[in-house]
Parts: structure tokens; sequence; C-alpha cells
């Protein structure tokens, strides 16, 4: 049976969720954790994960968040198959937040809650993208790019986290193909030189990728360039989308403080909001890194940093 006022609520289910709801459990905060629209989050749609500590032969990303899932649940995690719909956020220090979900005809009151919904790619929005995903399709060269290692792949965007991806795959990839909307790159001057110098990244400028060749696996590409309207099939491997990300915040806009591009503003080394009791971690406070490995280190920092404001809070 819920308590009236419970003490913690975590809102998402991705290593940050998962990893919270872990640590508050063991620290007798008994959780409630919303699983959300995207049960698992982002490492679902992630074929094989290699670069998570403790997984040597590595492990699907179904199958690490169904272990995050089991894990939690071993201390007595209570789970709900359902996403928040809206909240009310306190102002005051030891104030009581409401989390409203099922259509806003629930809602449970917290001391505590914990943040971490993440965040959405941005697609290209053409045929057998999304179906693609981890088939060759990808977000995260950093996941994903060591299975493409000796092969040519291409990364689309023109931004810092373009010429990231791109220069990152150029040194275990056989050829690189960034394919720039524009004709010019918008990243910063210094990445602009990383990626001059390097002999296997082919910058395509005026380009947009028409379509997306292959049923069960990416096998290549159509690019049309708009400048001199020729069209060009790039036969590759791996296709990663670097064309930004959305924080998954809409239900928190004018309630937290939000950055210009909607991440949640967290203190400095912490993960404390701007409203007391209310803490965000992983991807949905973290534009820069988005690693799994990260967001269950915040979603850890989250789960502390509430035991001592409920802590301090009964002191007083």
């Amino acid at each position: 049976m819920l308590k009236k006022i419970q003490d913690c609520v975590i809102i998402g289910s991705g290593p940050a969720g998962y990893s919270a709801a872990i640590y508050a459990s063991r620290a007798d905060l008994h959780p409630i954790l919303f699983v959300g629209f995207q049960p698992g989050g982002q490492l679902t749609t992630t074929t094989s994960i290699d670069n998570y500590l403790g997984f040597p032969a590595g492990i699907s990303g179904i199958d690490f968040m169904e272990n995050c899932k089991k894990q939690a649940e071993r201390f007595n995690t209570l789970i709900i198959d359902q996403s928040v719909t809206n909240v009310f956020l306190s102002n005051q220090k030891g104030g009581i937040h409401r989390i409203f979900f099922e259509k806003e005809k629930e809602c449970l009151k917290s001391r505590g809650v914990i943040i971490a919904t993440g965040s959405s790619p941005k697609f290209l929005g053409i045929d057998r993208e999304k179906e693609l995903i981890g088939l060759g399709v990808s977000f995260c060269a950093t996941c994903d790019g060591f299975f493409h290692k000796g092969k040519e792949v291409a990364v689309i965007g023109g931004g810092d986290t373009a010429l990231e991806e791109a220069n990152y795959l150029s040194k275990i990839c056989k050829k690189v193909y960034l394919i720039v909307r524009k004709n010019y790159l918008r990243a910063s001057k210094i990445l602009q030189s990383h990626i001059s110098k390097r002999n296997n990244v082919n910058v395509l400028f005026c380009s947009n990728i028409t379509k997306i060749i292959g049923n069960d696996f990416l096998e290549g590409i159509k690019i049309f360039n708009h400048e001199n309207k020729t069209i060009t099939t790039l036969l590759i491997s791996g296709l990663f989308i670097a064309i930004g990300h959305i924080p998954n915040t809409e239900i928190f806009k004018n309630k937290l403080d939000l950055d210009d591009r909607g991440y949640v503003i967290v203190k400095k080394g912490s993960t404390m909001t701007n409203k007391p009791g209310v803490f965000a971690a992983g991807d949905v406070q973290d534009p820069n890194y988005r690693q799994a490995i990260t967001s269950a280190g915040t979603g850890c920092m989250a789960a502390l940093d509430l035991e001592r404001y409920l802590y301090h809070e009964k002191m007083e």
C-alpha cells in the first residue's frame, strides 16, 4: 500500500532512472519509478553495448536495461508502467511536489523527485531511418563506431557533435563521409582544423540524404547535392546522425530552470535543480557526454543528493 506522501518519485527508466532507484531503495526511500513513453530509454534501440564497465563480452541494449530493471525490483522499487503527464513542483524547502499520471486522473505526492527523462535524437525524417536503428543507423559513434572498424561510414551534420563523431570514426574506419546540408561548417574552428587534417574524411557540402538503402540492415545511402543537382550513391556500413538531441523536458517548461536548449540546469557538481527536493540526472541535464555510464553515475548522485536533502529536512 502506498504512503500518503512519498519520499522519492523517479521519472524515467534509462540508466539514470534505474541507478537512482537502486541507490534510493538501498537508502530505504521506497522509490516509485515511472517508466515513461520509452521503457528503458534510448539504449533499448542499441543492438550491442561494448563500452559499459563490467561486460567483457558486451550485452544487448534491451538485455542491459532489463537487468537494470530486475536489479531495481530486487530492492523493492515500485515500477509503474505509465508516463507522467504533468507536475506541480513546490518552491518551498520541505514542500510537497505533485506528480500527475494516467492523463492527470491520478496524482502522487512526494517530498523528493528525480527527473531522468533523458533526451531524444533528432531524426532526418526519411524512410527506413527508424527501422534500421541499431542495424547500421546510429546516433552515437562512441557507442557503435567499433562495429564499423575498417569500413566506410557516413556522418550527417555540420556542428560540433557531427565533427566530433567524424573525428572519432576517422581513427577506426577506412573512410568517413561528412554530409553537410549547408555550404559551410557550424562547428568550432578547432574541430574544423582537426577534420581538415584527416585524410580519410571526405566533406560533402550542400548535400542531403534522400534515401536509405537496405532492408534488414544498412547497405548505403543516396545523396542529393542541391548546388550542382547531382545524386550520388554511397555504399556504407554505418550512418551516424548528428543533427542534435532534444531533451525530454516539455512538462517541466516554466516549472524548472532550463537552458536555451531545454536541458535542466543543475548546480555545478551536483544534481540539484532550482526547486528544493527536485534533482535531475542523465541526458536530461547533460548535453555533452550522453553515455550510459555517465547517466548511471548521475543517477547515483541524484539519489544521494535526495537522501541528504531528506535527512537535513528531518533534522531541522
